[in-house]
């Protein structure tokens, strides 16, 4: 019955002009053509279609077919695969190039990963064949299909071992594959347009003397934004293998066919990735800057230069590694910005590798100027204190021990400020405490001495170090790593610096520290020890009759989480053994303070 719908439909629509054919033509044409493609009869489909005299019914109307065809050769029937890409090649040389385009975008729609796989691979050079014949409405509809296909490409795991690129469990390398061939004849176009614009500008300027400025088609624009979006995705996402562990990663090559391509279409890698610093680029066309050239995709694009080494040998000598480092620290922020653990991951290595080429102690005071070598630290305190992946939180601290180094004297004295004002975090301002003891040490051996950490420009910094947040009432547990660290320096400080000597000024600074350090955290640790007590007292007398029984036990304004009643006074018992440890410290401190009662 479909079959001869078919053969009814096409015989009368032979002698009508092409642009004459009915809605009812359209549809009996479609509806019957892809019944015989379902039910089999696709010998007799492709006879048709191939039929001379069928030609500009086809040209009109066969690109319709493409729905059946594609999930038929999608299948692999053996029986009908043959007949099926016969029909779809000849559609490919017959059909109008724009009604092609629209079919073949509508079978990319997909779901499920394997079948994204399969279409792309299927349909990509079909695309790409049809592109080519479209002239002037190329680099739109161009852009369309990379838009579509990338979309298609985001709906693919991501591999994360090597044994997962390796054997391709889920196809993205592949479809990466299909996508460089895919847009290499359009690269090619544009490298031979910018060759023929560069040659004629050259003739134009040999005869007037004057520069032009750089011209852009929209071909050019399209594969820029492509380049863009790969390099947001996959390639932030993934991470590269060593190219010793592997040498033919997919991926690794994938991501240096994108930054060719990049530099083949007109843009300077040196440019991309230094683009925080440089001048807003003035070029002709349609994309404003943060479009064409986003964020996420420069910092994904400093990643593989800086962190892989892809196309380093790009990048002139003169970019020094305190430049490198600066723009670098604007695609590390964003990085680090985010919540999502590769992203953070890519920012710490790309802080680090940016890092370990400067010199120690090389980075000056006026760097902390610039927004960013506020800001990151800020966002490493943050990995440090909330990362779940524990591997990410020690990257952290390594990363902030590094950039640390780097700092010039100045500049440390400066960051330790800002760090103590503004971390809100026990463990990092502990940690930024125990650097400024280490200065300290330095600055007092002979020949060391600076001006930053000695005498009076040392005491800003020295009363912010001997502090309580909140005075008497401080969390000395939460607090626990700031105020340990506290004491170890000052108790440091009383004995290596003697009265006699007091180049620190601590001597002098005595009476003030006692104030507003020594005396509330007096107060506030017998206190504590008081309630604590008090506590394990009161948990013992409730709970004699049953000793696993499941008790609630508040401690300040907070309820111990539900536990046992031998777990619980473990709990107390630390925290009084805590107190222990810091009345210890504190003792010796009020003894070496005495010393100075006594001259």
């Amino acid at each position: 019955m479909a079959l001869e719908q078919l053969s009814e439909v096409v015989q009368r629509c032979q002698a009508l002009p092409d642009d004459s054919y009915t809605p009812e033509d359209h549809d009996v044409f479609t509806i019957s053509a892809r019944t015989c493609i379902e039910e089999g009869n696709t010998a007799q489909v492709l006879s048709i279609v191939l039929d001379e005299k069928n030609q500009h019914v086809v040209r009109c109307m066969g690109w319709n077919l493409l729905p059946p065809l594609t999930q038929a050769i999608l299948k692999k029937d053996n029986k009908r695969l043959p007949q099926c890409v016969a029909i779809f090649n000849h559609l490919l040389e017959t059909c109008r190039p724009k009604e092609m385009l629209i079919g073949l975008l509508e079978q990319l729609e997909q779901d499920d990963p394997d079948t994204i796989a399969e279409s792309l691979h299927l349909l990509l050079k079909p695309l790409q064949k049809v592109l080519l014949c479209l002239g002037s409405r190329k680099p739109s509809s161009l852009g369309m299909t990379l838009s579509s296909v990338l979309d298609q490409v985001a709906k693919l795991p991501l591999p994360h071992t090597k044994e997962q690129e390796e054997d391709d469990v889920f196809s993205l390398c592949r479809c990466c594959a299909d996508l460089t061939d895919f847009i290499r004849p359009f690269v090619d176009e544009v490298r031979e347009n910018l060759l023929a614009s560069k040659t004629e500008s050259e003739r134009q300027n040999s005869r007037t003397g004057k520069q032009d400025g750089e011209t852009e088609d929209e071909l050019q624009t399209e594969l820029l934004k492509f380049c863009m979006k790969t390099l947001s995705f996959p390639l932030l996402g993934v991470h590269l293998k060593d190219p010793d562990t592997f040498p033919d990663s997919p991926l690794r090559t994938f991501a240096t066919e994108i930054l060719n391509t990049l530099r083949v279409i007109g843009e300077a890698l040196p440019a991309l990735v230094s683009q925080p610093l440089m001048k807003r680029k003035q070029l002709p066309g349609f994309l404003e800057e943060e479009v064409r050239y986003p964020k996420e995709s420069l910092a994904s694009l400093a990643h593989l230069v800086f962190v892989h080494h892809l196309a380093a040998d790009t990048f002139p000598s003169v970019f020094s590694p305190v430049f490198c480092l600066r723009f670098n620290m604007e695609h590390v922020f964003h990085l680090l910005s985010s919540t999502e653990e590769s992203k953070i991951q890519k920012g710490l290595e790309l802080y680090e590798k940016s890092l370990v080429r400067v010199e120690d102690g090389r980075l000056p005071a006026e760097l902390l100027e610039i927004k960013t070598f506020l800001t990151v630290p800020q966002n490493l305190v943050k990995v440090m204190a909330t990362c779940p992946r524990h591997d990410l939180r020690t990257k952290g601290l390594k990363v902030l021990k590094l950039s640390i180094d780097k700092f010039d004297t100045e500049a440390k004295y400066r960051f330790f400020q800002y760090m103590l004002k503004t971390s809100n975090h026990s463990g990092v301002e502990g940690y930024i405490i125990q650097n400024i003891k280490t200065q300290i040490s330095i600055a007092l051996q002979p020949g060391k001495s600076n001006i930053w950490f000695e005498g009076v420009q040392l005491l800003p910094l020295l009363r912010r170090v001997f502090s309580l947040p909140d005075g008497p009432e401080t969390d000395l547990l939460q607090y626990l790593d700031r105020i340990m660290e506290s004491m170890n320096v000052l108790r440091y400080l009383l004995i290596r610096d003697k009265v006699t000597e007091n180049q620190t000024g601590i001597w002098t600074e005595l009476y003030k520290i006692e104030d507003t350090f020594l005396k509330p955290l007096r107060v506030g640790l017998n206190m504590s020890r008081a309630h604590y007590e008090k506590e394990l007292h009161n948990m013992k007398t409730k709970n004699k009759a049953k000793e696993k029984s499941i008790v609630s036990v508040s401690v300040g304004d907070e309820t111990l989480p539900n536990m046992t009643t031998e777990s619980q006074a473990q709990a107390l018992h630390s925290a009084l053994h805590t107190f222990d440890m810091m009345e210890s410290v504190l003792v010796r401190i009020e003894e070496l303070t005495e010393v100075k009662e006594h001259l």
